[in-house]
């Protein structure tokens, strides 16, 4: 099965903005909770609020992270090893 050039450089140009938006993400999430920190430590430095922004967009930042590297598509070979597992029929 030949592949199209264009359709590999499409992805490929896919893939390298969705890690510059997800550095871009990274160095926001980095900056802004820097910040959140050094008001917390300004103000008195009494119940750390700072932890819920943290932590909720420490899970998009993770889910996004999972998005960017940790999945990947389907290949001929997952394909192919699906096929030779059998496993039964979808209807």
């Amino acid at each position: 099965m030949a592949t199209d050039g264009n359709t590999e450089r499409d992805a490929a140009i896919s893939r390298l903005k969705a890690k510059q938006a997800f550095r871009a993400n990274l160095v926001s999430f980095v900056v802004i909770n820097a910040f959140l920190v050094g008001i917390w430590a300004v103000t008195g430095a009494g119940f750390f609020w700072p932890i819920f922004p943290i932590l909720g967009w420490g899970i998009g930042i993770a889910m996004h992270a999972w998005q960017v590297y940790g999945r990947h598509g389907i290949s001929e070979e997952d394909v192919a090893r699906e096929i030779e597992r059998g496993g039964g029929t979808v209807t």
